[in-house]
């Protein structure tokens, strides 16, 4: 339930007893503990008590920075939705001191929501015989996304055939006479093209279209129409859509005109908004916690909260959203072959020279230069990018301070309804992987019994969980569902990186532009173990449900259960990996139950696949010379007929008993 006002500040009395009693022994003890007390209704002028709570995070904050020297601190929040003008920024001086830690919690029983969003209300009949309905909105704020209901509507969109339309170097030429009154429409240059691959899914905006020609906006076409499974030759061609203009409109879905301040929707039958919660998202990012390498921010706690409504603007610029993988995309104008429609369709050496400078998608909430950060039970739902960014590069935080982040436990959460990643972890550029300062490694991320569903909804090019170059990362008794792409993957790099390189990259040209590294990466000692993963690659054939890049010495995928992964790769090694360890996990129903990307020239090697079982599939794991590779004591099953030891990885895979995330 969400609080406001008198409702809220009455909860309060109820609720300030049950956060005393859990105050009370640290004050046993003799260290003083503090709460507090946050409320919709508060008075930024009162002393945060549960008589006189104050109304903004912000207060509550510059409070705390004021106690954490002398003891414990909650802040404790009233239910309520808490719209945000800006994000909320803890930098090193929101620290918890002395060995104290600054909780940020919900009071029990209530739901405090931060928000990023506007409430959309005085909806009004614009089409009556179309169900589309006007509301007014700001002057000037746009959005990618709006929720209906509490859930994402999506935006307005038709489906084309690729043999509609031709690509050129500027853009598109209409084939298909039916799509001539694209010329008439207004407000082109906000129209996108959408295509979706074989593992990624790219944006690139209209500048214009004139007769039979759609002319692209730079350097968003050139970007995504070079590399890998480009627009213009994707490996396998998927979905191809127009987005966003009023003319799209069908059923269900919205569209935005800034300029005016006017947001359409086209209902549903019976669709009442008298009744109807609505939000456009305004911010781009929720919470941004990070200090400096000297200085990171550490020993704070967020418990019971839900982060909500927020917008990732990129995608609609004339950068687009340039897919490479999981979230990475070309974010500037590079040097191209002027004939890159042909010669650069499986890489080529400019392709390569850009590779390092590839930026990631920013989250909702982001944490580097931390350390010591906790998020238990909280929710991250209806954000319009990744959810939960932790330790990325420098170009994914809004404080410009990237990696950084150790000892960070992300702990019964739920993700969903999000537009990219659950939760990404680590970064891709050479920072991420070889250090300039050890102080900027990511290490010990734990991520334990979350629920991660139905996210990637918008980049679906992005797995539930991601993590990259970090040490020692834990992911543990997680349920991954609902996807387009992957469940959980683990690591960069396809072995670029990694001490002696790739012949494969040899041979494409990198190294022309990197060093040939002679030491290990940062990536090591990942953990992925009795993780529930199923109902992924509905969108993207290519990956795995459960998917490792690159050397990872020390990595154990162990006792995971994946099931209803649409007959694809349940565990999937990609070109460079080394050293895995993948024993007692149950695959159900995969097309290729275990996979290995391996070539002469590609250092996939060194892995051992032991004691698995399955039930269908075919086994593609290369084990002869150079590669080493280990198959041992795997067990396919036939009509259901799991053993005792398969049923009781089943059985324990996924989030552990207890209060399950909701």
């Amino acid at each position: 339930m969400r609080y406001t006002g008198r409702k809220a500040l009455a909860a309060l009395a109820v609720a300030a007893a049950v956060v005393a009693l859990t105050t009370a022994p640290a004050q046993a003890t003799g260290t003083p503990g503090f709460t507090i007390f946050v409320a919709p209704g508060g008075d930024d002028h009162d002393r945060g008590t549960p008589g006189r709570p104050v109304a903004t995070l912000e207060k509550a904050r510059e409070l705390a920075r004021g106690l954490s020297a002398r003891g414990n601190v909650t802040v404790a929040l009233a239910g309520g939705t808490y719209r945000l003008a800006s994000p909320l920024k803890f930098t090193s001086e929101d620290s918890g001191r002395n060995g104290h830690t600054i909780t940020w919690q919900a009071l029990p029983g209530q739901t405090p929501v931060l928000s990023g969003g506007l409430p959309v209300t005085g909806w009004e009949q614009h089409d009556p015989a179309a169900g589309i309905y006007v509301a007014d909105v700001p002057k000037g704020v746009d959005s990618r996304q709006l929720y209906v209901d509490g859930v994402s509507a999506p935006r307005a969109a038709i489906p084309i055939a690729r043999t509609d339309v031709q690509v050129t170097p500027t853009g598109l030429s209409i084939v298909n006479p039916a799509l001539g009154y694209l010329a008439t429409l207004p407000d082109q240059d906000r129209i996108e093209v959408e295509s979706q691959n074989s593992f990624t899914d790219r944006y690139a905006p209209v500048e214009s279209i004139t007769g039979t020609t759609i002319t692209m906006r730079q350097p968003a076409w050139n970007n995504n129409n070079w590399g890998y499974d480009t627009l213009a030759h994707p490996f396998a061609g998927g979905t191809l859509l127009l987005e966003n203009s009023y003319a799209f409109l069908q059923t269900g879905q919205w569209y935005l005109d800034p300029d005016a301040g006017k947001v359409y929707y086209k209902a549903p039958a019976g669709w009442d908004p008298a009744h109807s919660d609505v939000e456009l998202p305004r911010l781009s990012s929720l919470v941004q916690v990070s200090g400096t390498r000297t200085r990171p921010v550490h020993d704070l706690a967020f418990r019971g909260l839900h982060f909500e409504h927020t917008t990732w603007l990129q995608p609609g610029t004339s950068v687009g959203y340039a897919n490479q993988q999981s979230g990475t995309f070309l974010a500037g104008a590079y040097p191209q072959p002027a004939d890159f429609l042909t010669s650069c369709q499986l890489g080529c050496p400019l392709f390569e020279a850009a590779r390092n400078s590839w930026h990631q998608v920013p989250a909702a909430v982001q944490v580097s230069a931390a350390r010591d950060i906790s998020f238990t039970g909280n929710t991250f739902a209806h954000l319009g990018q990744v959810a939960l960014g932790i330790g990325n590069d420098a170009n994914a935080h809004a404080s410009g301070a990237g990696l950084g982040a150790s000892r960070i436990t992300v702990h019964r959460n739920t993700f969903r309804d999000d537009a990219g990643s659950g939760i990404v972890a680590g970064g891709v550029q050479p920072d991420a992987h070889h250090p300039a300062d050890p102080a900027m490694a990511d290490r010990d991320i734990t991520i334990t019994d979350n629920l991660v569903t139905d996210v990637a909804r918008d980049y679906k090019d992005m797995a539930g969980v991601l993590t990259t170059y970090v040490t020692h990362a834990v992911i543990e008794h997680n349920e991954v569902s609902d996807l387009a792409y992957d469940g959980i993957d683990v690591g960069w790099g396809w072995g670029a990186n990694d001490p002696g390189g790739s012949q494969d990259y040899r041979d494409r040209g990198l190294y022309d532009y990197q060093p040939v590294y002679s030491t290990p990466t940062t990536l090591k000692d990942t953990v992925v173990r009795y993780n529930l993963v199923h109902g992924t690659k509905k969108v993207f054939h290519d990956g795995g449900s459960i998917y490792n890049l690159s050397a990872n010495p020390g990595a154990v995928i162990d006792r995971n259960y994946v099931y209803d992964n649409h007959e694809t790769v349940g565990l999937y090694l990609d070109e460079g990996s080394r050293y895995v360890s993948l024993t007692g996990n149950v695959i159900q129903d995969s097309g290729v139950w275990a996979f290995t990307n391996a070539s002469a020239t590609n250092n996939t090697n060194d892995n051992t696949f032991r004691g698995n079982w399955y039930d269908t599939g075919l086994t593609r794991v290369v084990t002869g010379e150079p590669h080493h590779n280990v198959l041992d004591g795997n067990v396919q099953v036939a009509d259901g007929n799991w053993p005792a030891e398969a049923r009781e990885v089943m059985r324990q895979a996924g989030i552990e008993p207890g209060r399950d995330p909701s």
